[in-house]
Formats: structure tokens, C-alpha cells, sequence
């Protein structure tokens, strides 16, 4: 196959990993790392293996972040464990939920719900919780965000044989 097309299919790759860092319908930074290691080997590349080693490293960190984040800061928002096991389980059912941003639904409905089942009278306890889970969200989000555009950026930079 030819370099160029290579370089295209990466710089597509890690778009649409980008992308999917925030839209569920795409795996976010699967795309990414895939359009990295097609660059590295793929290519005559000289991209350091560090990178590559460093890149999965911080996706599989915010594979679990996505998964804890929501969970702790439920917790500083007044939750309960209650709340947090309702984050992790509501996001796992939420991802088979047939509607948009199911995982997104099924977290917010799952801490909502641990909570209003250890203190079904307390419902504003409920909703902070709920709104702790929704910024851990954001900060897990962003956090792979980062990562998508790091791995763009680097790709970008070594094609331009600046690093």
C-alpha cells in the first residue's frame, strides 16, 4: 500500500478517534491508538516505540477513569457507595440501551437510582449525586480528549519531521 494512503487512513483514524473520545458511536481512543500503531508500523516511520508504549498506557488509563471518575466524584458530591456501584453498573447496562448515549443515561439513572435506594426520602441528595457523576463525566471526557488530540498532534508533527 502506498505511504500516502497510509498517512491518510492514520490522520482518519485518529480523527475519528477524537470524535469519539465524546460521541458513544464511535470507540474513541480504540480509533486513535489503531491510526498510531498503523502509522508506526505501517509506515517507515521513525516515531519513537516510547510514544506507542506511552499512548496505550494513557488509554487504558482512561478506558478505567471513565469508569472510576464518575463513581469518586458522585462521592464528593455527597454520594453514597450506594451511588457509585449505581454509576459502574448503570453505565455498563446503559451501553446495551438501545437510544443515544445510552452509557450516558445508564450512569446518571444508576446513581440517581443507589441513591434513592439507600435513602429513598432524600432526593436532593440524590440529584447532587447525580450532578457529582455528571462532572467526573466531563473530567474523564476531557481527559481522553486530551490524550486523542496528543496522539493526533504527535503523528502530525512526526509526518512534518518536526519530532
Amino acid at each position: 500500500m502506498d505511504s500516502t494512503l497510509i498517512n491518510i487512513l492514520c490522520l482518519i483514524l485518529l480523527f475519528l478517534g477524537i470524535l469519539g473520545t465524546f460521541l458513544p458511536i464511535l470507540p474513541g481512543l480504540l480509533l486513535s491508538i489503531c491510526g498510531l500503531l498503523i502509522y508506526k508500523f505501517g509506515t517507515d516511520a521513525d516515531l519513537p516505540i516510547l510514544y506507542i508504549w506511552v499512548f496505550v498506557i494513557l488509554t487504558i488509563a482512561s478506558v478505567v477513569l471513565n469508569y472510576v471518575i464518575p463513581a469518586k466524584t458522585n462521592q464528593k458530591y455527597g454520594g453514597t457507595r450506594w451511588g457509585s456501584i449505581g454509576s459502574i453498573i448503570g453505565t455498563i447496562v446503559g451501553i446495551f440501551l438501545p437510544i443515544p448515549l445510552g452509557f450516558l443515561v445508564g450512569m446518571f439513572a444508576g446513581v440517581f437510582i443507589g441513591e434513592l435506594l439507600h435513602d429513598s426520602k432524600d432526593l436532593n441528595k440524590a440529584l447532587k449525586s447525580t450532578k457529582g457523576a455528571f462532572i467526573g463525566f466531563i473530567y474523564g471526557t476531557g481527559f481522553s480528549l486530551v490524550v486523542g488530540v496528543a496522539m493526533f498532534l504527535v503523528v502530525v508533527l512526526n509526518m512534518l519531521a518536526i519530532i
